[in-house]
């Protein structure tokens, strides 16, 4: 039985539900690899994010990460929630616009943001620019001139601490791609560029110090540190920051051996850290923004399959294989990711075996589970992995020339087709010929 399926998601039929909508149902009206979102589930935690802060009486933005998934549905839920959103490109932004999105309420980040993405950035008057670089803060004030416009800006700083997480998901130890580095004065160089410039109005600075994070010290830590450099600044420079991001990455609950806090309480753990250091300084609590992605998507996600052939070896776990898997689902092969796995059909059927659950596309590593517990399936069986809502389909993939899955949004026991799936045209809508 798994025990991340409550009885609730359980309907009279004995099938999987996903927002009141049963699972089976979905996969044969909209087909497989299908994937599907709980929306209620995402609504509720940013409820809760915001929530916490209401308690704690401090200013703040709940800004959801969007490059955890992507799509104008999307940002209208963030939203009709009250939420900020954080875009990295200018295809995350084309879409959050797209989506009428408030613009004041965006924010960009990206450690090598174009010319052409400033000044979309720019042109439309988001919220503010997490500026990365020394090259991206002459570039803004470049387009800034030419454009006689003005920009809120803030600085990202690699903090120094290093998340206890993935290599891959590791971003605020010294050596990183992200941000500036405070120990060389990099951050403290860049501080006196922008405050220097009449067109960028400094207000605050941001830290993101990994994903999928289990422990409250690490951001705690992160939260002490950004504290000490704006009153560092505030003595130094006479100036005061009046937010400050602290970033995302809050574990989830992916199988059985995870054992996360709730990600409310990470931002709890935060908020008072900020508030006993500004106490502690006489500093005026600053407005604190974080970045969830994973944390409001993630749970919310299912990725529904239809299984197909069987391979058995004697003395090794069978395969069993679906018509999906690296292509809409990359994490296992990219990062080692493990999900759990039910029958929709069954999902609390007594498991009968362990299997490898093997994708259609052709390498070896294809494998988006090394050993699932399952109920014996047969050809045409539909299955259903758990808490894939975040960089699933947002890191999808047309490998193989295999189109990309459709969405589909469940709230309330209705479902709505929220991304077509793509077809064999959209493959080679692009394409051009040689011969002509």
């Amino acid at each position: 039985m798994n025990s991340q399926i409550t009885k609730e998601q359980i309907n009279e039929q004995g099938h999987l539900t996903i927002g009141g909508v049963d699972a089976v149902e979905l996969a044969h009206q909209f087909g497989t690899p299908l994937v599907v979102y709980d929306v209620e589930r995402i609504r509720s935690q940013i409820r809760a994010f915001r929530k916490v802060f209401e308690e704690e009486n401090v200013a703040y933005a709940v800004s959801y990460a969007s490059k955890a998934f992507s799509s104008i549905a999307m940002y209208q839920v963030a939203n009709e929630e009250g939420a900020y959103t954080d875009v990295v490109s200018a295809g995350e932004l084309y879409t959050a616009l797209k989506a009428d999105f408030p613009t004041s309420r965006i924010s960009f980040h990206g450690n090598n943001k174009s010319k052409a993405e400033l000044e979309m950035a720019v042109d439309h008057h988001i919220g503010k620019i997490i500026l990365d670089n020394f090259y991206e803060i002459e570039l803004l004030d470049q387009i800034l001139q030419e454009k006689d416009e003005q920009m809120k800006v803030m600085l990202r700083i690699a903090p120094g601490i290093s998340a206890h997480t993935h290599e891959y998901d590791q971003t605020g130890q010294v050596d990183s791609k992200f941000g500036f580095d405070l120990e060389s004065g990099q951050a403290d160089l860049a501080l006196e560029k922008v405050l220097a410039n009449p067109r960028m109005e400094m207000v605050g600075v941001h830290a993101h110090i990994g994903s999928q994070i289990f422990e409250l010290n690490g951001f705690q830590m992160a939260a002490k540190k950004l504290m000490e450099i704006v009153e560092n600044w505030r003595e130094q420079y006479d100036y005061t920051a009046s937010i400050l991001n602290v970033g995302g990455g809050f574990g989830i609950k992916y199988t059985a051996n995870d054992n996360p806090l709730r990600p409310e309480e990470f931002v709890r753990a935060i908020i008072q850290t900020i508030k006993e250091e500004a106490n502690k300084n006489d500093f005026p609590i600053p407005e604190i923004d974080i970045e969830p992605g994973r944390s409001i998507v993630g749970p919310a996600g299912y990725n529904l399959y239809t299984t197909g052939s069987r391979k058995i070896i004697p003395g090794y776990r069978p395969y069993v294989a679906i018509d999906g898997g690296m292509g809409d689902n990359i994490r296992p092969a990219l990062y080692d990711a493990e999900y759990e796995t039910v029958l929709a059909s069954d999902p609390h059927a007594k498991a009968t075996e362990h299997v490898r659950i093997a994708g259609k596309y052709c390498e070896s590593g294809d494998i988006l589970a090394q050993d699932q517990a399952l109920p014996v399936t047969q050809a045409g069986s539909i299955l259903a992995m758990l808490d894939t809502g975040a960089y699933g389909y947002s890191m999808a993939s047309n490998y193989n020339r295999n189109p990309r899955p459709a969405v589909v949004f469940a709230e309330n026991g209705k479902a709505k087709l929220v991304i077509k799936r793509e077809s064999l045209e959209d493959l080679v809508h692009l394409d051009q010929s040689y011969e002509d």
